[in-house]
């Protein structure tokens, strides 16, 4: 079974919705609270690599297919972007000289390539006058003309990418017999291998090679420097300008050093090239990008430096090789395929679109997919973004095309927990309160209010009960001291107190540690015998009973032992010791222990 080169693990992902927030083409379909990769609507951008919390969101490693490569004993070659001088910053050098001990036979730059794909373009520029194309050096924004905007397919540049031509150059110096590896920072370079065998065969990110290198114990401080960074077929020049905005333009011989360029325009980062796209192609060169500030700036690389850092990396690495005589400079008679010939090269057809139909919806099937998320009003249509779309419509078109689930709107789930509570806490046959942690009412149920203030039958309802939230509690129960100790307690703790002729029992629970406190109020005055008289009757029995010991206790002393201890719990379930017997005192039943 084919693995894409960007896939999920589901174990870990829950809950989050920021890929289908982030997710320019929303290839995200939440299931079972899960987000799956829709591979078939994805551009293999990497946004939601770099975007996801939890790092579920993977890219897949193909390092064991560099290994396996490796026992074949064909002769192994890296096409290794230009970018790298960027990732590894300090230590281009060694980077190089750490491929070649992995074990790879040459390392040769795909600079090469972008230079063949300048030069082709040059050539059609002479013979037609123009180039009205859509630069085809970025494989994301590819699948994104092929998926999203297929009426610009006959847009997209003639000319393979510079790793495909690049690919293609290498065989043809070096022979089929060859396995091709690119390094860079790019995912949909996956794609470019996988749906084009060899060319390259093989694709890693500057986050595998890491890896691997680490797996080596290849440290690039500890290099030998004495080792000779070599290139194959020699070192590319101007072109490893590719992997900056506006590079590619600065690399032609048509625009370059132009001081104000009309006729060719560099945009970059997956928005800005979406506005684009959906314009008026004119007859300008458009050289797009999907990563903001161009390649260097890839999902596959570690990040580790601020954007400015890695272009000067990258400048200063061009203006270098301008003062190197020892660099490609082209081949005009294999830039001449490529212009010829196009994606022939790669034994190839041109792009094509891929069929992706986005249904539409009408307006009554998104009224009742927005009446199932209890919008049933326009002003309903809060358009928060919680659910990682950027309107509730949207949500609903989501929702019909089986991308979403209703649990994603955070709006109708609160609204839902809160319709629960308030039912959960109308069913409870005692008092309920919930404070937070400034002892003020989070929720309470009328049970408790009743307790406490005598309002007219009838005169709280929902919203009235609602308005009680953010009063202290102390505005109803005297002891309100006695539930900030309790958000201390690791066990809840119970007490009785006697409030208008009633005992009352409360008992309190923690909602959320040192957030939320409950209390339940329960009233355990026996219904059926007034209390004064069996506590006075108990009383009663109890002097008679201790007098009848103290004349008989040789004869009933066990008897009249039991007979005090049931007599003093029913006085003890009736009444309320502690400093006498006033209202509102405490007496504590169980006593949660403290956390200290």
């Amino acid at each position: 079974m084919k693995r894409e080169p960007i896939y999920t693990q589901i174990n870990n992902c829950r809950d989050c919705y920021r890929c289908v927030r982030h997710c320019p083409v929303k290839a995200i379909r939440i299931k079972d609270a899960h987000a799956v990769i829709i591979h078939e609507r994805c551009t293999f951008c990497g946004t939601c690599v770099n975007e996801c919390p939890n790092s579920v969101k993977t890219i897949r490693n193909d390092v064991d297919k560099v290994t396996m490569a490796f026992l074949s004993k064909r002769k192994v070659i890296v096409s290794l972007a230009p970018s790298y001088v960027s990732e590894f910053k300090g230590y281009e050098d060694n980077f190089v000289r750490a491929l070649y001990r992995l074990g790879f036979h040459a390392v040769s730059e795909t600079a090469i390539g972008a230079a063949l794909v300048s030069q082709a373009l040059d050539m059609y520029y002479e013979k037609h006058g123009s180039v009205p194309f859509i630069s085809t050096a970025c494989p994301s924004v590819v699948e994104l003309v092929r998926k999203y905007f297929p009426q610009d397919i006959e847009h997209l540049a003639p000319v393979p990418s510079p790793l495909q031509t690049h690919s293609a150059y290498l065989r043809r110096l070096y022979g089929d017999d060859i396995v091709i590896v690119f390094i860079g920072p790019c995912i949909a370079k996956k794609v470019e291998a996988d749906d084009h065998p060899g060319y390259p065969d093989i694709a890693l990110t500057f986050r595998e090679v890491r890896e691997w290198l680490e797996e080596e114990n290849i440290d690039l401080a500890n290099m030998d420097t004495g080792v000779a960074v070599d290139f194959v077929p020699m070192k590319a020049g101007k072109a490893t300008a590719y992997p900056i905005e506006n590079g590619q333009i600065e690399t032609s011989k048509i625009w370059q050093n132009h001081f104000i360029e009309q006729e060719a325009l560099s945009v970059s980062g997956i928005t800005r090239v979406m506005s684009s796209l959906k314009g008026t192609h004119t007859d300008d060169f458009l050289e797009a990008l999907n990563c903001d500030g161009g390649c260097i700036n890839g999902p596959g690389t570690s990040h580790e430096d601020s954007a400015i850092i890695r272009k000067k990396a990258v400048a200063t690495h061009v203006l270098s090789r301008l003062n190197d005589p020892e660099v490609f400079e082209g081949d005009e008679e294999f830039a001449r395929e490529v212009m010829e010939k196009g994606y022939g090269i790669l034994g190839a057809g041109s792009p094509a679109p891929t069929g992706l139909s986005l249904s539409p919806h009408s307006e009554d099937e998104i009224t009742a997919a927005l009446r199932s998320l209890g919008k049933t009003r326009p002003e309903d249509e809060l358009n928060c973004g919680g659910c990682g779309y950027p309107s509730c419509r949207d949500m609903a078109r989501a929702m019909l095309d089986g991308l979403a689930e209703t649990e994603m709107c955070v709006t109708k789930m609160r609204k839902d927990a809160e319709s629960k509570v308030d039912i959960l806490l109308s069913t409870i046959p005692h008092g309920v309160v919930i404070v937070d942690n400034e002892l003020n009412i989070a929720d309470c149920n009328k049970r408790f209010i009743d307790i406490f203030e005598d309002y007219p039958e009838g005169f709280l309802d929902a919203d009235g009960l609602r308005s009680f939230r953010g009063t202290p509690v102390s505005v109803f129960v005297p002891f309100a001291e006695k539930f900030r100790e309790q958000f201390y307690m690791n066990k809840p703790s119970q007490y009785r107190f006697r409030h208008e002729g009633k005992v009352m029992r409360v008992t309190f629970f923690l909602v959320e540690s040192k957030m939320l406190l409950g209390a339940m109020f329960e009233d355990i005055t026996t219904p059926s015998v007034r209390r004064e008289a069996v506590i006075e009757k108990a009383e009663e029995v109890i002097m008679n009973s201790m007098k009848t010991v103290q004349q008989i206790a040789s004869l009933l002393g066990d008897n009249a032992a039991e007979t005090e201890i049931v007599l003093n719990s029913i006085i003890e379930e009736f009444n309320v010791h502690g400093e006498g017997t006033a209202d509102d005192g405490l007496m504590i039943e169980s006593e949660g222990g403290s956390d200290e």
